[in-house]
């Protein structure tokens, strides 16, 4: 990257630093007006946003768009100015006796970072920019956003519209291509935000590593859905197809694999492909299903099929219009389910992100609890059935990021819940009151009363029997 990029990053992130530690303290209704004009930016430029990610995608429905990327992002942006008055309270915090009696008085301050740096991804490009953002804004913080270069149009327009709404040391936007974001990661930020692969986390958790920046790192991984005996298949596979479906399985949260009954595989199977004949009757020429976002991830796609084949797996196209996708320059793919997977195949070793679901089977529901806790923590973890005795099993003897029992994805959309992974799916969390401490610097303060309570308490030298006597009194 030419060394002038470089220059206007770290001079953007001095001007933001600069223009935040002057103007401390800040008054809670600053911090409320950046909230609303960010939600202004996104209402009142929806159907632009929404246009400018379907040509992105080559196809994707405006009214998906609408949901995903600017309602459900405003609702957390309105979540953050109901909430933020009681996030932000002082908490009183108890001192050891004696010292309450003489005086002493302990509290935490949530206080502001400074400057938050967003690395966001092309899948969801508008609501992974600005659902962070909402909750860094609420904090009291500055924020730079580097929004992916796959999604071109859309950065472009977040970057034009920013300029209009922010001044340039509140929020800005800088685009550009890998050699700006790994620049981008590079900072000297006071927090640090990306959502994205689990290969690429890494990789930006090494460059903040440099500087000490803390980060917040949510990643993906194999969300497994571990159906039981009792479960509707009928009504559950609608609701995974729904949620392999949408954005065409591009979704961290996605169901990435199942785990089905032995005696149960072919029920589990048709439930998904009837739920995605019911939505979708059409493929190619239909509007509300999205195409993959490029070339590359097209081909990733094509080549975890074909891997699959080679090593054994029956192949199933669930292609309800029997459209002829082999001649189509659309980047459409059909829902395409693996059976027989073993683990030596691509499909069941890294995150599809992608309309492609392996199942394997089990006699027993150990069997799928042990395989999830065999393999790296998922982002989700999906749950069906009625038998409660077996779900808090599969809970309490699991771990994940989140769960959604009998439906997929849903625990991401309650603005009332952290939203975050664990080990390589992620590492701390937004949303909620977890998500305004993940911004906020947890600062102890203790004021000391008049009284001169090391020499009461025997802590000063010469030393002599009642320091003694007070460290005995300590550990009762």
């Amino acid at each position: 990257m030419a060394d002038d990029r470089r220059e206007e990053l770290e001079e953007l992130l001095k001007h933001q630093r600069d223009a935040f530690t002057a103007s401390r303290p800040e008054a809670m209704s600053l911090r409320k007006d950046r909230i609303r004009r960010a939600m202004a930016l996104l209402k009142e430029n929806d159907e632009e946003l929404c246009r400018a990610m379907g040509a992105d995608f080559g196809n994707r429905a405006i009214e998906q768009s609408m949901i995903t990327d600017i309602a459900g992002t405003v609702g957390l942006g309105k979540d953050a100015l109901k909430h933020m008055d009681s996030w932000a309270k002082t908490d009183k915090r108890k001192v050891q006796f004696p010292l309450n009696l003489l005086g002493a008085k302990a509290e935490v301050r949530y206080e502001p970072k400074g400057v938050i740096g967003i690395l966001s991804p092309w899948n969801f490009p508008v609501n992974l920019a600005f659902a962070p953002l909402m909750q860094v804004l609420a904090a009291g913080n500055r924020a730079m956003i580097k929004p992916s270069e796959f999604t071109e149009r859309t950065s472009e327009l977040m970057a034009d519209l920013t300029a209009r709404y922010f001044a340039r040391d509140e929020v800005a936007v800088v685009t550009g291509g890998p050699e700006v974001a790994a620049a981008f990661s590079s900072l000297p930020f006071d927090h640090l935000v990306f959502t994205g692969s689990t290969a690429t986390g890494r990789l930006v958790m090494q460059s903040a590593a440099k500087n000490l920046v803390p980060v917040t790192l949510e990643l993906g991984g194999k969300s497994p859905v571990i159906m039981g005996r009792s479960a509707d298949f009928a009504k559950a596979g609608e609701r995974i197809a729904l949620g392999k479906m949408m954005n065409a399985g591009q979704i961290c949260l996605a169901p990435d694999y199942m785990y089905v009954p032995e005696d149960k595989e072919d029920e589990a199977v048709a439930g998904v492909s009837n739920g995605v004949s019911a939505m979708y009757p059409t493929l190619l020429e239909n509007d509300d299903y999205c195409s993959i976002v490029s070339d590359r991830h097209f081909d990733r796609l094509k080549g975890l099929v074909e891997d699959a084949r080679d090593k054994g797996a029956e192949i199933i196209e669930v292609n309800p219009g029997g459209e002829d996708f082999g001649s189509s320059n659309q980047r459409k793919m059909p829902l395409t389910i693996l059976r027989n997977v073993s683990d030596d195949m691509a499909a069941m070793q890294e995150e599809i992100f992608g309309p492609v679901l392996p199942v394997k089977t089990y006699r027993a529901v150990d069997e799928a609890v042990d395989y999830v806790n065999e393999n790296d923590r998922p982002l989700g973890l999906y749950y069906f059935g009625e038998d409660e005795a077996e779900q808090e099993r599969v809970l309490s003897r699991t771990i994940s990021g989140g769960v959604t029992t009998n439906d997929v994805i849903f625990h991401v959309s309650m603005e009332d819940l952290p939203f975050g992974g664990v080990g390589p799916s992620g590492i701390g969390s937004y949303h909620a009151i977890e998500g305004f401490r993940e911004f906020s610097h947890a600062r102890s303060v203790y004021h000391q009363p008049k009284i001169d309570i090391a020499k009461l308490a025997g802590f000063k030298p010469p030393y002599s029997k009642a320091t003694l006597k007070a460290a005995a009194n300590m550990m009762k």
